[in-house]
């Protein structure tokens, strides 16, 4: 998963950032409030982790523009020392998903984040497909079917492809993109290289209203693929 960290307690953030690596997760970590709001309202992230209290805008300010922006649903945790009933409540009416209270675990942590994924993927795991007729995705082959034919695609197609099936309906920005399928950070990005393997994709798999699919660039966002005749997330 890709992660969004907000904490301004620099071993807490090392820790946290520590554990989530163990677990195979890429995550981005923040320190104040206001640069991480200009970035998840930017970026796409499968999680936001929020702590509470930091100086000049909190978490529970975040949470709210992040939701009140009407455009951000990705999955939000708390993790924060202020564990009474009131608190935990005001988090979840703004908008979060869970909620741990400081000291947090390593296994705890680690299983709260597989179920908000599994939650924000309608139930299902990680490597499970969701319904992409009619392209028939091989696992296995890694090729991708069209009306009984097979569509050739080169290995990093099939990847992006993937992927986007794999997010459809969602707005995934072009770092996240890149990050996913050709593993490069920060200064490394070249969004170009998205857009030309996009075009391309776009192209092969005909993703047109014949086929019921919209792959569409979202203007200083990224991509969005959706099946047509189906809101957008």
């Amino acid at each position: 998963m890709r992660i969004a960290l907000l904490e301004d307690d620099k071993e807490q953030a090392e820790l946290v950032l520590r554990w989530l690596t163990e677990a195979k997760h890429n995550c981005s970590h923040f320190d104040n409030g206001r640069d991480f709001l200009r970035n998840a309202l930017r970026e796409s992230y499968d999680l936001l982790m929020l702590d509470w209290m930091l100086p000049e805008m909190n978490g529970l300010e975040v949470l709210r523009k992040i939701r009140q922006s009407g455009k951000n649903f990705t999955p939000v945790i708390f993790i924060t020392a202020r564990d009474d009933e009131t608190d935990i409540v005001r988090a979840l009416e703004a908008g979060a998903d869970d909620y741990m209270s400081k000291p947090i675990r390593y296994k705890e942590l680690v299983a709260r984040v597989a179920a908000l994924a599994r939650r924000a993927s309608g139930g299902r795991e990680p490597d499970e497909m969701p319904d992409c007729s009619p392209y028939q995705f091989d696992l296995k082959r890694k090729t991708v079917g069209l009306a009984g034919d097979e569509i050739e695609l080169t290995h990093r197609e099939f990847d992006l492809a993937l992927f986007m099936f794999k997010n459809s309906g969602r707005v995934v920005s072009r770092s996240h993109i890149l990050e996913s399928i050709w593993g490069m950070h920060g200064a490394d990005l070249n969004t170009r290289t998205v857009d030309t393997h996009i075009s391309r994709l776009r192209k092969k798999l005909q993703l047109n209203e014949t086929n019921g699919w919209q792959l569409s660039a979202i203007y200083q966002h990224g991509y969005r693929l959706e099946r047509l005749g189906e809101e957008p997330a």
